[in-house]
């Protein structure tokens, strides 16, 4: 019904667009005209249209324009990279140049043109993107913008997230909405956001409007998710089957029959149940995705205005109870953004955005059960046609229960008297919802009348971010059924009943959250340019926001001043000088300030006259920065410098039974404390060549993190702390020290090749890390953090299996290392002795590898790439996008992986070790105990999470005004994508599975666009 509904809105939507042809009485005059671009070369496929003719048309090879058009008539004409430019036709036009477009780019506290961005600055069109590639999030960024992995920037734990200049989080806003997204990543590019803003800065830039008549844009999607793949679990009867293997290997005898193992494989499922939690019984083969926008733009000279109107809905793949109509996600956006001339002097801007969403789902957690609830244990429904109709004792437990689509009850047992079947069929709804207000406003004013140049800026914003859940939460009973056979025939003789069906009908809100954030800024701007080629310029600023969180007693603050000074010689020689005064209530009276300094320089070699005439270099610049920023962003508490005592512990008394109070030292004072401290040098370069058709950057960079907060044992006598009572005098201080050092580079190429108009861009970031200095005691030196990368793997080098008795006895610790972690058998993994001591314990972990965290909960990569390519041709463009991921390894270390005890059995148990599969067994041997010294970080367990994904491919058409014909219509295009469609990679099947979580899609999407 809803693709049938789609269908026919479409088709209503295109058919209504169709207007009358305008004919043109006017006495008409053949224009054969060349576009030419950059130094004079004829351009191709240049766009020239007419609104009120209905006109579109595009250049040949040659350039050449030629067409029969009213005289006097005014011709859009475009190309890509270069400005628009409206021609009034005359007869005498044979002629027409375009200048080379440059972009207005936000970066700190000003604007600027793209071929002039500062070191260390990346930036992407998101607006011009969009139009061959429509994003959902933000999704394949790293392909765009060297420097940034796909978490943070140049290897980073966290970055600070502005939306027009207000601290707000990225999933407030949708790709719809965005002009451009600008990527601030070295020391002096952030120096001016001050503490927070220490490890870079992503800054969103939302549309605006324009001075040009009113246009309408709409949007419509609509797509399918299918899984990629679902993890691998036993079924009841070889899991029994392994599971008394298990037991054997222990020791211990069998605990499932033969007979009980083979009903269990298929005889009567409701009796011997083998439950599937990934079936076609409880799941989806997809679930539909929508979405629809509308934007509405345009102004004059004295107002401009951007409006916004967004709607998405998502589904679920769980297919049964209330998760089949209660497991949807929708969402609707509305955004204004106003710019207002007030006068000669004043200008105003207004931005305005809500955010409405909701989420209902379920009372329970599928997925994860679905991980750990093993197939034999229960049967999720009771048929009631397995009940005599005699049977008065039964029936009547029946007829005061639930019963489920009228023929089952729910089942359960002892140790399942709740289950996510049972939640899912009875036990109610709930419903997600969040409410986003955000509010930006300011004022520009010209100052020129008290200094020429001067101008004043200043923003506010406020922010209002509420959540909870309501819904019903039912309680229910479930039913562990007695079976028994009569003539062959299963029956049930009996029930027992777990809980009670209680349904009060009151609808629960509970979780509630909120955040406020409140923002505010001013600047003073100074632009100069004396005799034509000395451009000064200069901001004073200063900048503060506070962020409230509910249930947490101290907000978020961040406040700086700072003062930017740059010069510029006719756009030859570049440098930038920042100073910022920074501030940490976190810290002592006293240290609470810093200052950071910054600055950069630049030399655009190809003004110089050893490169000025050389006809393929368009642009060529070299730029170095270096830095020293303090932020307390690792300081993790406030008054972390102060000591503290609690009257909460207890010692053992003299008297059996009873303990004696006591007032422990949680850490000592250091009123020292202070900021850490950022210290950076990089150094840039980026270029533009062949007439625009070619153009890259790179930048290299190293910094260190030095002056992180600890609290460290090994800095201080061992009498300092103690266990029991747990207590410490250490104080927190300035220790610690990480390095960074890396580089990232772009490449992008546009060039026509006959009528197709090609352009391929690429982008790559690598760092290494290392702990550079570290407070630690280890009796053997290659367990030393200091020198490692800070995001080390750790854990015990493997030597295959323990093969058999003999070699078991003989690990004694004597004739070879004796493990430390319990007791082995043949097939249980044995590993190296690193120090010689005769014993396998920790202290024989050593570095096994990268696992591509940053420190902290983000998880990337230590090589990120990116290549998109697009290929036009007359109406029709084609897009991919493909990104890579090398050089992490990862642990599997997860319950699919470590399966022990009363676990689950996932399909990797299959190769486990048996007397027959020594030889090849590629898991240790099954136990039904804990299984220590197996399931342990190890490089056993570890494996390359390498990856190239195939993350998008794209098709659309354009169709021509020459079809369309349409006053009301001006521009109709549809379009299919694909997304996350093909995955490379040696542990493709880890790496596509979500093990306890909803399954990873793929997302099949039909699209129509539309401007009025």
């Amino acid at each position: 019904m809803k693709y049938s509904k789609i269908a026919l809105a479409m088709y209503l939507f295109v058919t209504l667009s169709f207007g009358v042809a305008n004919a043109q009485d006017a006495a008409k005059i053949a224009v054969k005209a060349i576009v030419r671009g950059a130094d004079g070369e004829p351009l191709a496929g240049a766009v020239v249209t007419n609104q009120s003719l209905n006109l579109r048309t595009v250049t040949d090879s040659r350039g050449m324009l030629e067409v029969e058009v009213p005289q006097e008539a005014a011709l859009t004409v475009s190309a890509d990279g270069y400005k628009p430019s409206l021609i009034v036709v005359t007869p005498g036009l044979e002629r027409i140049d375009l200048s080379q477009n440059t972009r207005s780019v936000n970066v700190a506290f000003k604007s600027v043109n793209d071929t002039d961005l500062p070191s260390g600055v990346s930036s992407v069109n998101i607006s011009d993107l969009m139009e061959k590639n429509y994003l959902l999030n933000f999704e394949g960024m790293e392909a765009f913008a060297a420097g940034y992995n796909g978490n943070h920037l140049w290897g980073m734990n966290s970055s600070l997230v502005l939306i027009d200049g207000v601290p707000r989080d990225i999933s407030s806003i949708s790709p719809n909405e965005i002009d451009h997204i600008t990527f601030l990543k070295s020391a002096s590019a952030v120096a001016l956001y001050g503490s927070r803003g220490a490890k870079g800065v992503i800054m969103v830039s939302t549309k605006r409007g324009t001075e040009a008549k009113q246009r309408i844009n709409v949007r419509a999607n609509a797509g399918i998710n299918t899984p990629k793949r679902f993890p691998q679990y036993l079924g009841s009867s070889e899991y029994m089957t392994l599971y008394n293997e298990a037991r054997v290997n222990d020791g211990l005898g069998v605990l499932y029959s033969d007979e009980t193992i083979y009903n269990h494989s298929g005889v009567n499922p409701y009796r011997y149940p083998s439950v599937d939690y990934y079936s076609s019984d409880y799941i989806k083969n997809s679930f539909a995705r929508y979405d629809a926008v509308t934007e509405i733009s345009g102004g004059n000279e004295r107002a401009r205005y951007y409006t916004n109107l967004g709607v998405s809905s998502n589904g679920s793949l769980l297919n049964f109870g209330e998760a089949k109509d209660h497991n949807t996600a929708q969402r609707f956006n509305v955004r204004g953004n106003v710019d207002m001339k007030l006068n000669r002097i004043l200008k105003a801007r207004i931005d305005a955005s809500a955010v409405f969403a909701n989420g209902s789902g379920v009372n329970t957690d599928y997925w994860g059960s679905a991980a750990t609830l093993r197939p034999n244990r229960f049967t999720p429904l009771i048929p009631l046609s397995y009940l005599e109709e005699n049977d008065e004792t039964n029936w009547a437990i029946v007829n005061a229960a639930t019963i489920i689509d009228n023929k089952y009850l729910l089942g359960g047992t002892s140790l399942d008297q709740t289950n996510p079947f049972a939640a899912i069929y009875a036990g109610g709804s709930n419903k997600f919802v969040q409410r986003e207000f955000q509010f930006t406003t300011g004022v520009d004013a010209d100052l020129n009348g008290l200094l020429d140049g001067l101008s004043f800026s200043t923003t506010m914003g406020v922010d209002y971010w509420n959540r909870y859940n309501q819904g019903y939460r039912n309680g229910y009973a479930t039913y562990q059924p007695t079976w028994t056979s009569y003539a062959g025939t299963d029956m049930l003789s009996g029930l027992q009943i777990f809980g009670q069906d209680t349904r009060t009908g009151n609808e629960e809100i509970a979780d509630s959250w909120y955040r406020q954030t409140i923002s505010l800024s001013g600047q003073f701007n100074y632009n100069k340019t004396v005799n034509g080629a000395h451009n000064i310029s200069a901001i004073l600023m200063g900048a503060a926001f506070r962020q409230s969180l509910s249930e947490v007693y101290q907000p978020t603050t961040n406040s700086n001043l700072g003062l930017q000074l740059g010069y510029n010689f006719n756009q030859k020689y570049f440098a930038e000088l920042t100073g910022a005064v920074v501030r940490s209530p976190k810290l002592a009276p006293g240290n609470r300030t810093a200052f950071s300094p910054a600055g950069s320089i630049g030399w655009r070699i190809s003004e110089e006259p050893f490169l000025k005439d050389v006809s393929f270099v368009n642009n060529l610049k070299l730029t170095a920065s270096a830095g020293i920023l303090h932020t307390d962003l690792d300081i993790t508490d406030y008054f972390l410098y102060e000591s503290i005592y609690t009257g909460t512990g207890n010692w053992y008394g003299w008297n059996d039974g009873s303990g004696t109070q006591s007032t422990d030292s949680r850490r000592g004072e250091n009123f020292d404390l202070k900021m850490a401290k950022r210290e950076e040098i990089s150094l840039g370069l980026e270029g533009v060549l062949f007439k625009n058709q070619l153009s890259f950057g790179a930048n290299v960079f190293r910094n260190i993190l030095s002056g992180n907060a600890i609290q460290a044992d090994a800095l201080y006598p061992n009498y300092f702390t103690q266990n029991f009572p747990s207590s410490s005098f250490i104080p927190y201080v300035n220790y610690n020290n990480d390095q960074r050092t890396g580089m990232d580079f772009y490449l992008n190429v546009n060039k026509r090749l006959g009528a197709v108009n090609w352009v391929l861009g690429t982008a790559l970031t690598y760092y290494s890390t290392k702990a550079a200095k570290r407070a630690e005691i280890y009796q053997d030196a290659y367990q030393n953090r200091q020198g490692r990368p800070l995001d080390a793997i750790w854990g015990l080098q493997s030597d295959g299996f323990y093969m058999d008795a003999a070699e078991v006895a003989a690990a004694d610790g004597v004739n070879s290392p004796k493990p430390a972690f319990g007791q082995i058998a043949p097939g249980d993994i044995k590993y190296k002795d690193q120090n010689g001591d005769n014993v396998i314990n920790e202290r024989d972990e050593v570095y096994l590898g990268r696992g591509g965290w940053f420190g902290g909960a983000s998880t990337g990569a230590p090589l990120t790439a990116g290549v998109n390519l697009s290929a036009t041709w007359k109406n029709l463009t084609f897009f991919a996008l493909a990104t890579g991921r090398f050089g992490a390894h990862a642990i599997k270390s997860n319950s699919y992986f470590w399966v022990n005890g009363d676990d689950k059995y996932s399909a990797v148990v299959r190769d486990r070790w048996t007397e027959e599969t020594k030889n090849t067994a590629t898991f240790p041997r099954l136990t039904t105990l804990g299984g220590d010294n197996n399931f342990r970080n190890s490089d056993f367990w570890m494996y390359s999470t390498n990856r190239i994904d195939l993350s998008k491919l794209q098709i659309s058409y354009k169709i021509s005004d020459s079809v369309l014909k349409s006053k009301l219509l001006h521009e109709l295009g549809v379009y299919v994508a694909g997304y996350n469609l093909l995955t490379g990679a040696k542990e493709r099947e880890i790496l596509e599975t979500n093990f306890g979580g909803a399954p990873q899609t793929r997302l099949y999407n039909l699209g129509i666009k539309a401007l009025f």
